[in-house]
């Protein structure tokens, strides 16, 4: 068996896997009451600075 056999049979098998899951209705979102905050006293200028001298390394 070549790698790239390998690969396909797992791609397929992997497939039939994901298409026979049962959805069931218990799979629907929850509902969530509450709040959230969030602080994190940088300007917007300051963030992208940050941002960018992430990136750049």
């Amino acid at each position: 068996m070549s790698l790239g056999s390998y690969d396909e049979q797992e791609h397929e098998r992997r497939e039939r896997k994901n298409s026979s899951m049962d959805l069931s209705e218990d799979d629907t979102r929850s509902s969530y009451q509450g709040s959230v905050e969030f602080e994190s006293g940088n300007s917007t200028e300051e963030l992208l600075d940050q941002f960018h001298e992430i990136t750049d390394e």
